[in-house]
């Protein structure tokens, strides 16, 4: 790995070995994005006199004066209360770079790379590494839930890998002693956000839900799962499974994150269906608006990513729905998106829908008519001049009607000429 951007100054017995991230991505070929660094035999004192700035809250954490790479001290942990926050750190001199490691999460985190260039593996990050398995280098790792989170997002970066089944039982004791119920809104959401952004979203949300987390941090995505749609529509049937499809769909087509997450929420209405009208949902998409509003809400979700999941929750089956709209109806879906002043969202909003039309078996490829139709709608509509319209009407109270009927009339002129 290439250190030649200004080397650590350090003296023995110091040492500084780049540990975790970098050391993995370069052994899988990937490029490194970032570089962190433990230093063992050193004091904090001795750092800040080589002129590293501290920046650590809890535990000793410097960056380089020139690189401003993170040097962190040599440590331990051990657990002292519930959640990711629950723990007492001991950093000193005395703290060996396998001490270090031993605290870290996964075999294949635990790797570090020495200054010489050759590599401390004291717990077979390697053989995990080609074998492609995630790992958990000890007992420990039961004592941190955000580890759960953590694997969860690894799966869905490193579509290749799988857990092993030592490590998913170790998770599933800890969803069972409710640690993941002390997480914070905020990490959760951080760690989602990050894992949808990843090669394949959907394997993320299957390992939460293979070790029971999902159930206690989305449950209502877990209530998806087994809940059938009509066969003739939704070849893979089970809804859970369609959502998953969804999300990949997304991922192929190199969707934002408010695309993903809208993705993720937009069918959750139907896990409300009377058993009784199964495997139909009728009006599953009104159902679904509260619960979308109360995950985002619970997850702290950024507006523009709870926005949009309102959105496509709400509008889904009406975008859908558009080859076989009047002009009129479709005039009023515009207006309802706020397509005219929200283009950019409008986008959006189209795009999740296609990832929808797209995850079910045998349609991932399928025309979508339904995204140049409604362009062209959107097209007719943002020509009409309603600044003209409002002040050529005599009467002020019919302003928004004339608005809308000159649009209306852009809109079917518009379609009709598309159909010729």
């Amino acid at each position: 790995m290439s250190q030649d951007r200004v080397p650590p100054r350090f003296s023995p017995p110091a040492r500084a070995c780049i540990v975790g991230g970098a050391v993995r991505d370069r052994l899988l070929g990937l490029p490194v994005q970032d570089r962190d660094w433990v230093v063992t035999g050193c004091t904090p004192d001795t750092m800040l006199a080589m002129g590293f700035r501290p920046v650590g809250k809890d535990f000793p954490v410097f960056l380089h004066p020139q690189t401003q790479e993170e040097y962190a001290l040599a440590r331990t942990e051990r657990k002292s209360g519930h959640g990711y926050k629950g723990f007492v750190f001991h950093a000193d001199a005395e703290v060996s770079i396998e001490e270090d490691l031993l605290r870290r999460d996964l075999t294949i985190n635990a790797i570090a790379e020495a200054p010489d260039g050759s590599l401390i593996d004291p717990y077979g990050g390697q053989q995990d590494l080609a074998a492609r398995v995630f790992r958990h280098v000890s007992p420990a790792f039961a004592e941190d839930p955000v580890r759960i989170l953590r694997v969860a997002r690894f799966a869905a970066r490193f579509s290749d890998f799988t857990v092993a089944p030592e490590t998913l039982a170790l998770m599933r004791e800890m969803v069972a002693a409710g640690e993941v119920d002390h997480l914070v809104p905020e990490r959760v959401w951080q760690e989602i956000s990050r894992g949808l952004m990843s090669e394949m979203p959907s394997r993320m949300f299957s390992v939460l839900r293979d070790c029971g987390a999902l159930a206690r941090l989305l449950p209502e995505l877990d209530a998806l799962f087994g809940v059938p749609q009509p066969p003739q529509y939704h070849p893979e049937v089970d809804t859970g499974v369609h959502i998953l499809l969804v999300i990949d769909a997304a991922a192929t087509r190199n969707e934002p994150l408010p695309v993903r997450w809208a993705a993720v929420l937009h069918d959750l209405g139907k896990g409300l269906t009377p058993a009784d009208i199964l495997p139909h949902h009728y009006g599953h998409e009104a159902a679904g608006v509260p619960l979308t509003e109360a995950v985002c809400e619970r997850l702290k979700v950024p507006v523009e990513c709870r926005d949009l999941a309102v959105l496509v929750t709400r509008e889904h089956g009406n975008v859908h729905k558009a080859m076989e709209m009047r002009p009129d109806t479709i005039t009023k879906l515009l207006e309802r998106v706020d397509a005219l002043r929200r283009p950019q969202r409008f986008e959006q909003l189209l795009a999740a829908c296609l990832a929808d039309a797209h995850g079910r078996p045998g349609f991932e490829t399928c025309d979508y008519p339904q995204v140049a139709r409604l362009r062209l709608a959107l097209a007719a509509f943002s020509a009409v001049d309603a600044g003209a319209i409002a002040a050529a009407c005599a009467d002020k109270r019919r302003i928004p009607d004339a608005i809308h009927q000159a649009r209306v009339g852009a809109v079917k002129t518009a379609l009709s000429a598309g159909t010729d």
